[in-house]
């Protein structure tokens, strides 16, 4: 019987040297033993995201020039925002409200070093800008895409916020498609992270440090304290504008030549229209050309059911001047219509500022 415990005291033996020396390995190399992580959970650092994105976000100081003399500088007022850098050639996007009524404009760019950009075109109807820089062995960031996002996404943005430049927030996607009124064509991608006065015209970027969106505006109802609520213009937007600016310096759009109002369900149902349409108020132009009447309700634009006026200016302002759209509606007292229309281009209009951006 003193066989099983003669096993028992070896087994013990051995134990108790086991964790002897174990012991003694950890201190000689406490490094191999990481108390703080637990296996299995995933790292939350995005220092990656932020090294491959921070380098080609820029700060921009704009300066409104007045008459100088020997007892004043001349300037007469001062700015700040941010900008991107998209391309290694020095192309740079940013707010057209960030820059719209300075005299000056300078770049600095994250490494310390200054510029001052030539203007290379705007979009008030985006409240984008495009300005280029010459500096030699520019960063650049990665374009991503903005049709794929999911709410929830993981985002930081970049940017120039009282003038402290390069500083990163976090947060997630909070909606997507947001209209606001600020601009003619929108489809704001909302956030909760950070974007304060200075962060317009910086970037917005996902996990991977490509650029999603422009950091553009914020909503505050207290007296400037930010309440979560920041919007950014879509990347794939973004990419168009800047194609079409590089191309042309102004962006071109197709232009009917109406004013309209969403027109309900519940009104267009009275009428014999099923589902929401577009009602219009005022034409002009191509409008009077192709036949249309104020009070027309227009469903379909080129085979596509038309649903709300932003919907319709868009499929509108996606086609070149001087060629034609197919146009399907109703006019009370008369009934379905159908029309061509040769479209002119969009005559350039100044729109307000993004005044609650930054």
């Amino acid at each position: 019987m003193a066989f099983p415990w003669k096993v028992l005291a070896f087994v013990a033996q051995s134990v108790a040297i086991g964790l002897a020396a174990a012991f003694l390995v950890i201190l000689a190399k406490p490094e191999l033993v990481n108390l703080g992580v637990r296996v299995g959970v995933p790292s939350t650092s995005y220092a990656s995201a932020v090294n491959a994105s921070a380098p080609a976000v820029v700060s921009l100081q704009t300066a409104q020039l007045g008459q100088r003399s020997r007892f004043t500088t001349g300037i007469t007022s001062q700015g700040l925002g941010s900008g991107v850098i998209i391309s290694q050639d020095g192309y740079l996007a940013t707010n057209w409200h960030v820059i719209r009524d300075a005299d000056r404009v300078v770049v600095q760019l994250a490494d310390g070093r200054v510029a001052e950009p030539e203007f290379v075109g705007a979009d008030p109807d985006t409240d984008l800008a495009l300005l280029k820089i010459d500096l030699p062995d520019l960063p650049s960031i990665e374009l991503g895409r903005s049709d794929t996002l999911e709410i929830g996404e993981i985002v930081l943005a970049i940017g120039n916020p009282y003038g402290l430049s390069q500083t990163v927030t976090l947060g997630i996607i909070s909606a997507t498609g947001r209209g606001l009124g600020l601009t003619n064509f929108e489809n704001f991608i909302q956030t909760d992270a950070a974007i304060n006065i200075g962060n317009s015209g910086g970037a917005l970027v996902n996990a991977r440090g490509e650029l999603i969106g422009i950091n553009t505006a914020r909503f505050s109802s207290n007296q400037g304290v930010p309440d979560g609520i920041g919007f950014a213009i879509p990347v794939n937007l973004v990419r168009g504008v800047i194609a079409e600016l590089i191309e042309n310096g102004r962006v071109v759009r197709g232009w009917l030549g109406v004013d309209t109002r969403d027109f309900p369900s519940s009104q267009a149902e009275s009428v014999g229209v099923t589902g929401p349409a577009v009602e219009l108020l005022r034409i002009s132009g191509p409008a009077v050309a192709a036949g249309l009447q104020p009070r027309d309700i227009i469903t379909h634009i080129n085979g596509e059911r038309v649903l709300n006026q932003n919907q319709a200016m868009n499929l509108v302002a996606g086609v070149r001047p001087g060629l034609t759209i197919q146009i399907r509606g109703f006019r009370p007292g008369s009934g379905v219509f159908e029309t061509m229309a040769v479209l002119e281009e969009r005559p350039s209009v100044l729109v307000p500022s993004a005044a609650s951006g930054g």
